[in-house]
């Protein structure tokens, strides 16, 4: 403004207002601005998850159905969508041990659409010579833990041994003819019943399926004689007897089978196998779609109906958010490490 102008402005308030007033190129430069501006930031938002989600959510199973898995999976998901508002389907996608369904995930979008369900052969299978094609800790990123569960040794009731010292003197007397069930080759069951073997000094032959419920099919059957599954898939069997319980693979008794020893106990002083589910998604997942997710879980957990539901069922609900599940995981992959080479166990080709 020159000094002519700015005397004229000072000498009449009339025109003082219009002095003061922006050219109109300017207003609409800064209107542009700020209208351009929200844009950006609203589709900022929508990228970091805020608007998260908009359609439905899968949650895969690596495994067929009748397991762990997929018992907390159909158990939680109807919660998760309440939560959410939006449906989220549990999809089942067995095979290669829980590998499958694990590498689809890893492959996935990571945009929050695709979370796995994985138990902890996710921490067992990459020490087991397994060519896998993804990586535990690259591939993905962890959402929360929501639960753990004891497993207890089982066996057929034709198997003419009431306790597990029976059960090892019966299969050391009796090389080759017992065998025992898993879900799968490098499942947390199998790598259980091959850390029995190693610890009692006996060879129980593995007999690999493709799934929980395929594997209790035959043990009830008599196909096979033994197993380590969970509480949540063996308990309803061993109280109706058609299972016999031996032990349990955690340092403490279950509640759910109170009377049943630990295997620690019966037996083999010091062992522990531990069994946990966990929940991940694809690498690179938003943290805030991450953070969103695990708190959903995190409220279902909390549902009293659901934990009596669980519990009843054998599982130990334990909610650990995306933070100290990677923590977990990480303390997890350190213990299978030295444990499997202690062994000295491979897979068989």
């Amino acid at each position: 403004m020159t000094q002519e102008k700015k005397d004229f402005c000072q000498t009449d308030a009339r025109v003082r207002r219009g002095c003061d007033r922006k050219p109109r190129l300017t207003r609409f430069v800064i209107a542009w601005m700020v209208l351009f501006g929200s844009v950006i930031t609203q589709a900022s938002f929508a990228q970091t998850g805020t608007k998260f989600p908009e359609r439905s959510i899968r949650f895969v199973v690596p495994f067929p159905p009748g397991g762990g898995n997929d018992i907390l999976a159909r158990a939680l998901a109807p919660l998760l969508s309440d939560g959410l508002g939006q449906s989220v389907v549990v999809e089942n996608k067995g095979g290669a041990g829980g590998n499958i369904g694990a590498e689809f995930v890893a492959r996935s979008a990571p945009d929050g659409y695709t979370m796995l369900i994985a138990a902890n052969q996710i921490t067992i299978n990459p020490w087991l010579d397994n060519k896998l094609s993804f990586d535990i800790e690259k591939d993905f990123v962890t959402v929360a833990q929501i639960a753990s569960v004891p497993m207890v040794l089982v066996v057929h009731p034709s198997v003419p041994a009431k306790n597990l010292k029976e059960f090892i003197a019966l299969v050391k007397a009796n090389p080759g003819k017992f065998n025992h069930g898993t879900p799968g080759s490098g499942t947390a069951q199998h790598i259980a019943f091959e850390l029995f073997n190693y610890s009692a000094g006996v060879q129980v032959t593995h007999v690999p399926y493709k799934g929980t419920g395929p594997a209790i099919a035959d043990l009830v059957g008599g196909q096979v004689q033994s197993a380590i599954g969970t509480m949540a898939s063996l308990d309803g069997l061993v109280k109706a007897g058609k299972l016999r319980a031996l032990g349990v693979t955690t340092p403490e008794r279950s509640a759910a089978m109170p009377s049943v020893p630990t295997i620690s106990e019966a037996a083999l002083p010091g062992f522990d196998a531990p069994l946990w589910y966990s929940i991940l998604a694809p690498a690179n997942t938003p943290a805030d779609i991450v953070e969103r997710l695990s708190r959903e879980f995190s409220r279902a957990l909390a549902d009293p109906v659901v934990r009596d539901r669980l519990t009843g069922q054998g599982f130990i609900v334990t909610y650990l958010n995306p933070q100290q599940m990677n923590e977990m995981l990480k303390r997890d992959l350190l213990f299978w490490q030295k444990t499997i080479k202690a062994m000295g166990f491979k897979l068989e080709k």
